[in-house]
């Protein structure tokens, strides 16, 4: 947005420390580099109000980056890529009451399924700075493949979660969740666990549409870069 910060100046802790904004050259920054698809379910996508929300939208149309999960709007997208017709849907625990959330999420993956060859679910969810989903996150994640999803990619812990394989329906057996990749890019260094974070680069097979995956891993530097580097061997 093009909002003046608030969050200037204050100190971790303090109530305006955690109001987010940032320059609308940014939009034009991530379509640079490729990122031409973001989900904007998360905690802090109203810090600015409604106007905020639809200043954020602006920019990103001007700058070609499409995107989903908005509160109060389109929750998923349907994007094809080479041939495949790949559906990115939006689940944001953080936004309005958490069970309409969570049925008007299911409801989406099931009628988006019959659409599309590929379900992913972005989820924002769980408690931060936890390894290990609560009880309530796994059950959901369940759901959601037992409604269709192929694959969830979860966030908000600040810290790289548990992935697991769950086999649930016979259709959907073998299905990905990923519950939390970490940071990527973000300003926290106070521990080894915050500055890692896990990227999954996603292979489609263009025949049977089975995925394969490949991760890595990232670490975020002092200086504010992330990088790349080799599993175990952060410097």
């Amino acid at each position: 947005t093009n909002e003046k910060s608030i969050s200037c100046n204050t100190k971790p802790g303090e109530t305006n420390n955690y109001f987010f904004t940032f320059d609308p050259s940014v939009a034009g920054t991530l379509f640079k580099e490729n990122i031409r698809l973001v989900n904007l379910g998360n905690n802090h996508i109203l810090n600015f109000g409604w106007q905020g929300l639809g200043s954020t939208k602006k920019y990103l149309d001007e700058a070609g980056v499409n995107y989903f999960g908005a509160p109060e709007g389109q929750r998923s997208i349907i994007k094809e890529i080479g041939g495949i017709k790949i559906a990115f849907v939006s689940y944001n625990e953080f936004y309005g009451n958490f069970e309409v959330e969570q049925k008007a999420a299911i409801d989406e993956i099931k009628n988006i399924k019959p659409k599309t060859d590929i379900v992913i679910v972005f989820s924002h969810w769980g408690a931060e700075y936890n390894f290990e989903p609560a009880d309530s996150i796994k059950n959901l994640a369940r759901q959601f493949v037992d409604a269709g999803a192929d694959l969830i990619i979860g966030s908000h812990s600040h810290v790289i979660g548990l992935m697991e394989e769950y086999n649930g329906l016979p259709a959907q057996a073998g299905k990905r969740i990923y519950y939390s990749l970490g940071n990527f890019i973000f300003d926290q260094y106070f521990s080894e666990d915050v500055r890692s974070g896990l990227g999954v680069i996603v292979k489609i097979d263009l025949e049977t549409k089975a995925l394969n995956f490949e991760e890595i891993n990232f670490y975020l530097q002092s200086g504010g870069q992330t990088i790349l580097v080799e599993k175990n061997s952060k410097k």
